[in-house]
């Protein structure tokens, strides 16, 4: 009678750990990754093109989908509101969303070019250098990776971000302002800077040269990073292998995002000519430089609190 019921009780047990296996492995293959890339996208944009990640991530049960927007702290919003998993920004945003108590993790690194963001005036403007701009209107997104180079820059000119006038737009508002005279200067990144250039005459005022050298990052959702180390893994791994293509196939490149975007070959075209692609570990230097960018815009009263990167770094597993 013991017996009969212990292989009684084997034998349920042992459906019911299958019925969970085959339930497992069912969750698992309907796992989604949900990316935010910027307009352009860079990387991500080449990443989406060539199809490696899906082919790479569907082997582990994931399903990739991609969402765009149109700068980095609307992206971060959107990983803050769950509706997306990962995405790709510059310096600043991360920094905003730490500050504003959103639980990011900084997942990997990019270096940043000096001349993909400057700071712009119409090419007739009596406006020289960043000095002049005290009093003046400029248009920025903020807590983009261009409200640092606004405020990096004033601060080398001797100002502070409370000696101009911000006026806060995203890129296409900020275009409309810029070439209707709205605004005095416009702060932007590439490929907005570069369909501006060819766009229009204008003069740069200023770019990174000088200046603290500031990285883009790869960002993720604490929760989805902690719970899918290898699907982060295996996300940076073909970033690395899609960055390497990229240098040595610029041409390639500037067709597959002048069809994505929607722009010019020419614009696309010198915009990459001044970009590197370099996925990196998060190392104690871009880290500590980081933090230098957090402590200046608290030190500018930009963010409501002190951040610390370190905390936000993701440990895998």
């Amino acid at each position: 009678m013991v017996r009969s019921s212990l292989r009684r009780w084997l034998a349920q047990g042992a459906v019911l750990l299958a019925a969970l296996g085959v339930l497992a492995s069912v969750q698992a293959a309907d796992q989604p990754l949900r990316i935010g890339y910027q307009k352009g996208g860079g990387l991500l944009a080449v990443l989406k093109a060539q199809g490696t990640l899906e082919q790479a991530l569907g082997d582990q049960g994931y399903q990739v989908s991609w969402r765009e927007f149109q700068a980095g702290p609307q992206l971060l919003e959107a990983l803050n509101a769950g509706s997306i998993d990962v995405g790709y920004t510059g310096s600043p945003p991360p920094i905003f969303a730490q500050a504003a108590g959103i639980d990011l993790v900084y997942l990997g690194a990019e270096p940043a070019s000096e001349a993909v963001e400057a700071i712009l005036v119409p090419d007739g403007s009596p406006i020289r250098d960043v000095a002049e701009l005290k009093g003046k209107k400029v248009a920025v997104q903020k807590g983009s990776s261009a409200n640092f180079l606004l405020v990096a820059a004033l601060e080398k000119a001797g100002l502070s971000f409370k000696d101009i006038q911000p006026v806060y737009l995203p890129p296409a508002d900020a275009r409309a302002a810029f070439v209707n005279g709205s605004v005095d200067a416009w702060v932007v990144w590439d490929p907005y800077l570069a369909a501006i250039q060819q766009g229009q005459p204008v003069r740069v005022l200023a770019d990174y040269k000088g200046l603290l050298h500031a990285n883009s990052f790869y960002e993720g959702s604490r929760r989805f990073a902690d719970a899918h180390p290898e699907a982060i893994r295996l996300l940076l791994a073909e970033l690395a292998k899609a960055g390497a293509w990229a240098n040595a196939h610029k041409p390639e490149v500037t067709r597959i995002l002048a069809e994505q975007i929607g722009l010019p070959e020419a614009v696309i075209a010198t915009w990459q000519a001044r970009t590197h692609y370099g996925v990196t570990t998060l190392t104690p230097e871009i880290i500590a430089t980081q933090q230098q960018t957090a402590d200046i815009f608290k030190a500018q009263g930009l963010i409501p609190r002190a951040v610390e990167v370190s905390q936000a770094v993701w440990q895998a597993p």
